[in-house]
């Protein structure tokens, strides 16, 4: 009688297959291959190609895209967007992209999904938003921190038209 073949992957690094060839993986095991696949990007944010970047610690920064349509966040790696911490519920929200809109949305989540420190069932995302996941915090950005925003190129345009205007009048009255 043939012996059962072992259900954690084997310790020399390659990982086992059940008894149909399906692969089979330990928890840890998934939660890496779920970071290499590049679920997480370093894309600057734009209107068009809006992110996710974390703010709490154990996300050191990493930026998660919001690509067009719905993408779930939690912890397990199935989700689009993996986001680990105890705090995170398995299935803890979606997040909608429809053009250039974007809607977070919590799934019954245990310990809730909050906008600005408010607990929310659904709310609409606008760039600067502090998005918590329990816990876990990010930063929804519609544009890059050193990206001028458009009301600071309008202040500079209005500052360079009145310094040119100044210069004229000084050179005028001498």
């Amino acid at each position: 009688m043939d012996s059962p073949r072992p259900l954690l992957p084997a310790t020399s690094g390659k990982r086992s297959s059940g008894p149909q060839g399906t692969r089979l993986f330990v928890q840890e095991d998934l939660r890496q291959l779920a970071s290499e696949t590049g679920k997480a990007s370093g894309e600057r944010a734009s209107v068009h190609k809006p992110v996710l970047e974390g703010i709490s610690p154990e996300l050191g920064g990493r930026r998660f895209s919001i690509h067009p349509g719905r993408q779930t966040i939690g912890r397990l790696a199935s989700n689009d967007i993996v986001v680990t911490g105890s705090s995170v519920s398995s299935s803890h929200a979606w997040i909608t992209n429809q053009q250039g809109r974007c809607i977070v949305m919590n799934t019954l989540s245990t310990n809730g999904t909050f906008v600005n420190d408010k607990r929310i069932h659904q709310a609409t995302l606008k760039h600067g938003d502090r998005v918590c996941f329990g816990d876990v915090e990010l930063m929804f950005l519609t544009r890059d921190h050193d990206a001028p925003g458009p009301r600071r190129v309008v202040r500079l345009a209005l500052g360079l038209i009145v310094l040119a205007g100044v210069a004229a009048l000084a050179w005028w009255l001498l």
